[in-house]
């Protein structure tokens, strides 16, 4: 099959809006997919006669894991051809502060992640609403009630995160949890982008991104869900707070909503420094250089060079 080329055609796609759509699009298939095997796990397959208990703590854990992790793949996949499918604006920050990605840029990001969040968690919520209501029905939650016999955390968890109960309403474990959890996440997506490392054919490094994210759900997903992505969390946040779970979604348990957002931007950061630090600079002092077989936006470096 010969190979396609699109016509460059202008107007706003040519600018920064389109890049901003492409992480928009990411972004919503990211929360599409992963607030959905969610909704999966905790509603919709119990309650439609395919399963009969929800969380059965590892089975769900590891439905959950994979689920996010594929939905990291294609959201990376959709928008990484324009925009470099950041879909976090830990990553957006972190590629800013060690990488030069223009700080011009940043705010756009991060708003069109979190627009992109808030769209793909309403999907899931008029694609899932009747089955989490008769989840509630069933087990007598009531909608924003926090603790007791109607607590409503185990739906509202279908769009963000809670820290678990053994931290007795302290805020400092899951802070760190999130900055530890985030500060992997950027090392690994700059170690898989490196291309002075062992940077992966252009078309696997959404694959292995995903596999990344995975990895990290299953290790250090307990203490506080792994939001590891301000958007992921604080989008279907605002969601779930204008459908009826209130206190429970904003400001959540002990006023928990700004510790998904302020832990990734830290952990992005730390991440960010420890990569380079041990790693990048590390390279770049034994005069490292790209191999002209890694793949440039699906091109090699030769091609590209030989087409200019």
């Amino acid at each position: 099959m010969a190979a396609q080329s699109a016509r460059p055609r202008g107007g706003w796609r040519s600018t920064i809006w389109g890049e901003l759509a492409a992480e928009f699009l990411g972004t919503f298939v990211l929360i599409a997919f992963g607030t959905g095997v969610v909704a999966m796990a905790v509603a919709a397959l119990n309650q439609s006669g395919r399963g009969d208990v929800p969380f059965v703590a590892s089975g769900d854990w590891l439905l959950i894991a994979w689920g996010w992790a594929l939905a990291v793949t294609f959201g990376v996949y959709v928008a990484g051809g324009i925009s470099g499918a950041h879909i976090n604006p830990a990553v957006t920050l972190a590629f800013a502060v060690k990488r030069g990605f223009p700080w011009r840029k940043v705010l756009p990001y991060i708003g069109a992640q979190l627009l992109g969040a808030f769209v793909g968690a309403a999907l899931i919520y008029l694609n899932y609403h009747d089955a989490i209501a008769s989840f509630e029905s069933a087990n007598g939650i009531t909608r924003g009630a926090l603790g007791g016999a109607g607590d409503s955390t185990p739906t509202f968890s279908i769009f963000a995160t809670f820290p678990a109960p053994y931290y007795d309403g302290s805020l400092i474990g899951p802070l760190i949890d999130q900055i530890i959890g985030t500060a992997f996440l950027v090392i690994f997506v700059f170690a898989l982008v490196d291309t002075l490392n062992q940077a992966p054919q252009f078309n696997m490094a959404p694959l292995l991104v995903g596999l990344a994210v995975a990895a990290i759900g299953m290790s250090f997903g307990a203490n506080a869900g792994y939001a590891i992505n301000p958007a992921r969390d604080f989008g279907p946040r605002v969601l779930a707070w204008l459908t009826g779970w209130g206190d429970v979604a904003l400001p959540g348990v002990g006023g928990y909503f700004w510790v998904p957002i302020i832990g990734p931007l830290i952990g992005g950061i730390v991440g960010a420094f420890v990569y380079d630090f041990f790693i990048r600079d590390v390279l770049a002092a034994r005069g490292e250089e790209s191999p002209p077989s890694v793949e440039e936006r699906g091109r090699t470096v030769e091609e590209k060079d030989g087409a200019e």
